[in-house]
Formats: C-alpha cells, structure tokens, sequence
C-alpha cells in the first residue's frame, strides 16, 4: 500500500468521528448521564487517534498526486487546512482524555472543561468541513468544476 492508498482509506474517520463525538456530549448534557459523557470524550479521543495515521500519510499522498497532474495550488491549499485540522483535532482528543478522567475520577473542574471541550469541538467540526471539501476538490475535481 502507498501513502496515497493509506491516506484515502483512513482519511473520512478523522473527518467523522468529531460530529458523531459531539452530538453524544451534546445528548449527554439533556440527559444528565455520566455514561454518555464518557462515551463521548471516549469518541473524541478517537477521532484524534484516527487524524495520526492520515496526517502521516498526507506528504507522500501529495507527492503521488501531484506526479499524477493534480493542481499544486488544490494540493496547497487542503494541506493547510488539513494541518490546522489535525492540529486542533490532538488538542481535543487531550482535552477529552483530561475530562474523561475527570469525569471517572468525579473531580468537579470536568464541569468547567466540558464547554471548552464543546466550544474547540465545534471547532474542528468546521474545519473537518473544510478539510473535507478541499481534499475533495484534489480527488473528484471533475464534478465541482462540471457543477459551476
């Protein structure tokens, strides 16, 4: 398998799991369930855990499709999106580690934290969409072009 290979397989986790993540802390705010709470940092942690391996592969992906003619300036601008993405999404899964701690450990900061954790995952999920879109862009660009 080469990067690209590993990069196109892995990459829709990382983009995923923080949605799916923070919906469950979001439920887990209605329902008042320490068990949902954890389930949900528990998810964050892995959506971070997801971003190492398709962050590690961006750099060879890049350089096979830029070899196969693909747009440097489409390239350019996914992989700095990517890279504040990933950047984001290990700052959050720590976070959700340390609250899920908390959360287990029945320390009550984890009550501080838990609208940090919101807030910076509501974050991510903005720049999942863009990261998304823009390595979208590099992979069908013959759809987004045909549809403008």
């Amino acid at each position: 398998m080469n990067a690209a290979q590993i990069h196109l397989l892995s990459n829709h986790l990382p983009l995923t799991i923080p949605f799916i993540g923070l919906i469950v802390l979001l439920i887990s705010f209605f329902v008042k369930s320490d068990i949902v709470r954890r389930t949900g940092y528990f998810i964050l942690l892995l959506g971070g855990l997801f971003t190492i391996p398709t962050f590690l592969s961006g750099e060879g992906a890049e350089e096979i499709v830029e070899h196969l003619g693909k747009s440097h300036d489409l390239i350019h601008e996914h992989e700095e999106s990517a890279e504040t993405f990933a950047y984001l999404n290990y700052l959050l899964a720590l976070l959700a580690v340390g609250t899920l701690w908390m959360n287990w450990k029945k320390i009550e900061f984890e009550k501080y934290l838990f609208p940090v954790v919101i807030g910076i995952g509501v974050l991510v999920c903005v720049y999942a969409l863009s990261t998304g879109e823009s390595g979208g862009e590099i992979s069908h660009s013959e759809e987004i072009h045909s549809e403008h």
